[in-house]
């Protein structure tokens, strides 16, 4: 089923200023009709009446007051009604409002937490493979896409091998002064030897000395312009084809999103399709990684965009739950986040995420 789409915030009634909202400006017949519908929401998709309303509120009321009751939240621009015989929807300055005051949060259970920390164990992996696990497993606990983002890590190398791959190809093994491992495929010449590897590998190892990745290139590119690297033809080529790659990524990181067709589980309108479209196109930009690194750099801890609200998803009904990874000195190393319809399990996602923050940050710090 195609579930209807919260109102955008922006559009509350003639005269009304959404920035004097929030919870407590709320009555408690209020406060409790609009957890309700929100949490039917988030369940379900679907909009409650007065008379289910009725039966499932923890305060009593009648039908009737609560038709009042929803008539005035609808009046503030919190409510709406996909349809004029059906109940009521929350719009997404509703969802603000809820999310902000009257949200209660979940405990991560002993379970999750075995989960999160299994799958951001990076022992024995290459870091691309534990981001993309960690991706995988905030799909997996959230019932929606799940992203990281690791900024390119400059710390100082350990060591660097070359293994021939064949067909002009060969594998670059990073392996890090923390102990993690990145694999990068190169292009190299067809029929370079084994030992024009070999002395690649030997000429930068050599250069290391605990150096970074970008040191390391200048430190090479100084001596091949001056002719000083007493390295035979093809192993040049081969150091050269390198650098080429590690400069490109000087300025990225790595963005893994997994989950995405969670996203498209309930679409079934042709503009929404299109939308969710462009939204995935946005997530494979550098732009956009950039961009999450910026939000991750202005947040103490968890935020929540609800669509329209977030600059990513326009009125896309889409809504991104991000925090940051912050390493033991509170140095932004990453972001993590959960990506899915406006009526996500907030509840939840949030502890999830917010937990998965810190635990990535002590990895990748």
């Amino acid at each position: 089923m195609d579930h209807p789409v919260p109102p955008s915030a922006g559009r509350p009634p003639p005269g009304f200023d959404a920035r004097l909202l929030d919870a407590r400006t709320l009555d408690v017949r209020a406060a409790a009709v609009l957890r309700e519908i929100v949490e039917q929401y988030v369940a379900t998709g679907e909009p409650m009446g007065s008379r289910t309303l009725s039966r499932r509120l923890p305060i009593s009321l009648s039908p009737a007051t609560i038709r009042n009751v929803m008539a005035d939240l609808t009046d503030a621009g919190l409510l709406f009604s996909p349809h004029i015989s059906a109940g009521r929807l929350p719009t997404e300055l509703g969802l603000r409002l809820f999310v902000d005051g009257l949200l209660q949060f979940g405990e991560l259970g002993d379970e999750d937490r075995e989960a999160i920390s299994t799958a951001v164990h990076a022992a024995g992996r290459s870091l691309e493979d534990t981001l993309a696990e960690a991706s995988v497993m905030l799909s997996g606990l959230s019932a929606a896409a799940g992203l990281v983002l690791a900024p390119k890590s400059d710390g100082a190398l350990r060591h660097i091998e070359f293994v021939p791959l064949g067909s002009g190809r060969a594998l670059v093994v990073l392996v890090a002064g923390d102990g993690h491992v990145e694999n990068r495929v190169i292009e190299i010449p067809p029929g370079v030897p084994p030992s024009a590897l070999q002395q690649a590998g030997n000429y930068l190892n050599a250069r290391l000395a605990g150096r970074p990745l970008a040191e390391l290139r200048r430190i090479v590119a100084d001596e091949m312009a001056a002719n000083r690297t007493q390295l035979d033809a093809l192993s040049s080529q081969v150091v050269e084809a390198g650098l080429a790659t590690w400069t490109g990524e000087g300025r990225g990181g790595s963005l893994i999103v997994r989950g995405q067709a969670r996203l498209l589980s309930d679409v079934t309108e042709i503009d929404k399709l299109a939308a969710i479209q462009t939204l995935f196109e946005r997530l494979e930009t550098q732009e956009t990684m950039i961009r999450l690194l910026d939000l991750a750099e202005r947040s103490d801890g968890v935020r929540i965009f609800i669509g329209a609200e977030s600059e990513f998803f326009g009125t896309t009904g889409v809504s991104m739950v991000v925090a940051p990874a912050r390493n033991d000195a509170g140095r932004i190393v990453g972001a993590i986040g959960v990506i899915g319809p406006t009526r996500i399990n907030y509840g939840r996602i949030i502890p999830v995420v917010d937990y998965t923050a810190r635990v990535l940050g002590r990895l990748l710090g």
